[in-house]
């Protein structure tokens, strides 16, 4: 039996021919998960490689990345940002989406790889990185 509590967590059987595996880890206190392996009908693979189980960001992290989207968009204040908003959607070029990251960056006080800038296309998951960036850097 595993229980975790996190953002992200990531299990990979050393062994993929055991008929259990066991695993703990508690990462932060967003919210906990627990499951358990104990022979080959638990799960659908017996093969089983890896196991990932993420959980979205924290509601006032994507209310934040929201404000800041809206402010670097210079968006009305009656237009609707939420965790779903694209930012292409919302008129973002790819000027707009490195000035939204480096107002992340600041907000925040993260430092964003420029691969993974690139790849953010969304406001949830500019929150989801955040949250991963700030669990790494305090662990």
């Amino acid at each position: 039996m595993a229980s975790v509590s996190a953002s992200s967590f990531c299990v990979r059987s050393a062994a993929p021919r055991s008929r259990q595996i066991s695993e703990t880890s508690k990462l932060s206190s967003l919210k906990r998960v627990s499951f358990s392996h104990h022979g080959r009908n638990t799960f659908s693979s017996r093969r089983l490689q890896s196991l990932q189980i993420s959980c979205a960001a924290k509601p006032e992290t994507v209310e934040k990345v929201s404000k800041i989207v809206k402010k670097q968009l210079a968006l009305p204040d009656d237009s609707t940002v939420n965790g779903e908003s694209k930012f292409s959607t919302l008129g973002a070029d790819s000027l707009d989406t490195v000035e939204i990251v480096m107002g992340l960056e600041e907000e925040f006080g993260i430092s964003v790889e420029e691969e993974s800038a690139q790849s953010i296309t969304t406001v949830q998951e500019a929150a989801d990185m955040i949250e991963d960036l700030i669990l790494k850097k305090s662990g």
